[in-house]
């Protein structure tokens, strides 16, 4: 129960960092996410491992950990970075609850189809790879409904309320964002994969296993900082936004910087309470940890939806689709960690 409660209190985090961004003032997109970007990719990636991992072994750890590993979590974090990029998009585009849904639902089952598929093995020759597929296709399903309930809100809201719910609301362009968002997030487990060696390191170090992947969140997230500052930055210098961050009055400044902060470091907390709470779980348990996660990622984003009023207007058969498809979404993740 205690391992469930950190993962529960990561996916909180996860699920509502989207919220502040409601009270950034006079920022475009590129800039706030950007600034969020810092704290998530750079700053508590560092700050956590150098409270967690051994006194003064950090330095070492990132030094002396085998290059070829280093650069291949960085390559992967690269990759990861295009889906986290354009999961900022998503939500963008669809809102809290929509665009999250879609995303993670994607990322929870290509996260889990791709590796055995790049690794070769025949997903219809086995018990286990059946399962797989038929979780990704209960996948597919849920967001397929999802997507219905979001097209019916579509046609059944006017415009003006459409723009009052989601300010940039736009359908067909945020679902493909989600789409590409989900399968590029997969990228993630690759990284992980790939640090292996920086684990190993960190252990023979005397890190507590709770902590062990701290040093390699590291060189994967600086991977997908790069790939956001490459494209914010070009946004920030074609539409001329630079000036975000000295054109704004100090007050603003101060309360734009906090608050990004705020969702950079709530993004961040999915990782550590989530590598902590899974540990805690029994071992027969531990498969469904990321399941657990997921699931309550979907739940929580669209609490967040229904509170900040994205479905506002719609009708009881449009609710009801949009419950129903995240109902076989949840079940979905444990249907494919099962296989």
């Amino acid at each position: 129960m205690i391992g469930i409660l950190l993962i529960a209190i990561g996916s909180l985090g996860a699920a509502s960092f989207y919220v502040p961004f409601k009270k950034v003032k006079s920022w475009a997109w590129e800039s706030y996410w950007l600034s969020q970007g810092l704290a998530a990719w750079i700053l508590a990636p560092f700050i956590f491992a150098w409270f967690t991992l051994p006194k003064g072994e950090l330095l070492n750890i990132l030094t002396e950990a085998p290059s070829s590993a280093k650069w291949l979590a960085l390559f992967f974090g690269a990759l990861w970075g295009m889906g986290g990029l354009t999961f900022g998009l998503s939500i963008r585009y669809l809102g809290v609850a929509l665009g999250q849904s879609i995303a993670l639902g994607l990322c929870a089952a290509f996260g889990t189809l791709i590796p055995p598929i790049v690794a070769g093995e025949n997903l219809f020759g086995s018990t286990a790879g059946i399962l797989t597929l038929i979780g990704v296709a209960v996948t597919i399903a849920g967001i397929s409904i999802i997507g219905y309930a979001g097209a019916l809100k579509n046609k059944g809201l006017s415009e003006e309320e459409k723009r009052a719910a989601v300010k940039e609301f736009a359908l067909k362009k945020g679902i493909l964002i989600a789409v590409f968002a989900g399968v590029m997030s997969a990228c993630f487990n690759f990284g992980f994969e790939a640090a292996k060696p920086i684990e190993e390191l960190a252990r023979l170090k005397g890190a507590n296993p709770l902590y062990l992947k701290n040093a390699s969140l590291i060189f994967i997230l600086l991977g997908g900082f790069i790939t956001n500052l490459i494209y914010c930055g070009y946004l920030n210098i074609k539409n001329k936004t630079y000036k975000d961050y000295y054109t704004v009055s100090g007050s603003v400044f101060i309360n734009n910087l906090f608050f990004t902060f705020l969702a950079g470091f709530l993004w961040f907390l999915q990782f550590h309470f989530y590598g902590m709470g899974s540990s805690m779980l029994p071992e027969n348990m531990q498969v469904f940890g990321w399941s657990i996660l997921m699931a309550l990622n979907i739940a929580i984003a669209n609490i967040w939806g229904i509170l900040l009023n994205e479905w506002k207007g719609t009708s009881r058969n449009t609710m009801l689709i949009l419950i129903v498809g995240i109902a076989i979404l949840i079940l979905a993740t444990f249907v494919v960690k099962f296989g």
